[in-house]
């Protein structure tokens, strides 16, 4: 296979963000290939580490694709300079700070299914109770363009009003909330591309007057995609926390997410383990989804083990009737795990 072909393969690798590919604009500085063996060498001008975490998984992607190719080698040396323009296309900016909000934390999973808007709900009120004495503010960004549920679970509907062109959240228990789901009909599919998702989420942080806030918690979609990598080229977070169940097939997955957000620098807070156990009225234990998957997953990443949520169906009761167990049942233990939480991740931030 020649190297010609190799670099065949890598002109399928759009700038992400524009519709010319990675050779046009001469990224590419070097091409070795031999024994099935690709090393490829990319030269990136620009001030956004995402765009070089994203070219480094679409190259390995595009290789792999090609059947001679057995293992890929990326290596992005990068500038801290302006990027490459195209005069179709306009520049998209850098991330930058939001007017009156202190703090803004990601809760991600990769994998669906674990609970993580019940997890971002819930810890969005621990965190709002914990900052009330001090008069401080929370706000809870619904990031999950294609299944929104934090409506249902803030017990929050209709519309958001317009004020100079600004769309104002809605409130719920005390936070500001904004999601998706006040913008279309319960039963109205979202069938959107990229693009499309890239400008919501753009416009849900830029065009959203959120006021004066010590925190945001922002609840992503499942997966390593647009909406994940839209939020970290808009605005700097100041972190993120590792959603995943005990059992293997979630804790595997949870790690590809986190490894996906250490490449666009974000730093990882922690790993809360969901459903971790079914306690009983004698206050022995049952281990549903297997045991020490958490704890596994945050050593692997060299990240604290935030704390353990237990599979209760009142937490999932709460969630249903709009009001999350940390506001609806405050002295239980399921909420007593979630303001363990809210406590550790204010004392990381404020250290």
């Amino acid at each position: 296979m020649s190297k010609e072909a190799i670099k065949n393969a890598l002109s399928t690798v759009k700038y992400p963000g524009f519709s010319r590919d990675i050779v046009s604009f001469g990224l590419v500085r070097s091409v070795d290939f031999e024994n099935g063996n690709a090393v490829i060498g990319i030269s990136v001008t620009t001030s956004d580490h995402s765009v070089a975490a994203r070219i480094r998984d679409d190259v390995e992607s595009a290789l792999k694709a090609v059947p001679e190719v057995k293992n890929v080698d990326v290596n992005v040396l990068i500038s801290p300079t302006k990027k490459p323009e195209e005069s179709s296309s306009p520049g998209r900016a850098n991330p930058a700070d939001l007017p009156g909000v202190k703090n803004v934390i990601a809760v991600a999973s990769g994998k669906g299914g674990v609970g993580k808007s019940t997890f971002s709900s819930n810890l969005a009120c621990s965190l709002a109770k914990q900052l009330s004495d001090e008069g401080k503010k929370v706000g809870l960004l619904d990031c999950d363009i294609y299944g929104p549920s934090i409506p249902l679970m803030m017990g929050v509907g209709g519309r958001p009003e317009i004020e100079d062109e600004s769309i104002i959240p809605l409130e719920s228990h005390g936070i500001k909330v904004m999601s998706m789901g006040f913008l279309i009909d319960e039963d109205t599919p979202v069938v959107w591309r990229g693009p499309m998702i890239q400008k919501t989420i753009n416009q849900f942080i830029n065009n959203v007057k959120w006021g004066d806030l010590e925190i945001i918690v922002v609840d992503l979609p499942p997966g390593t995609g647009d909406a994940q990598l839209s939020l970290v080229q808009t605005i700097p977070l100041k972190g993120a926390i590792i959603v995943t169940t005990p059992q293997l097939a979630a804790t595997q997955v949870a790690k590809r997410g986190a490894r996906m957000l250490e490449k666009t620098n974000v730093p990882l807070l922690g790993v809360a383990e969901n459903m971790s156990y079914l306690e009983g009225e004698d206050g022995s234990r049952q281990y549903i989804f297997g045991e020490g998957g958490g704890e596994k997953t945050a050593a692997e990443l060299d990240i604290p083990l935030l704390g353990k949520i237990p599979l209760n169906p009142s937490i999932r009761e709460a969630g249903d009737a709009g009001s999350p167990i940390s506001v609806s049942k405050p002295d239980s233990p399921s909420a007593h795990a979630f303001d363990l939480i809210a406590t550790e991740i204010m004392s990381q931030l404020n250290s």
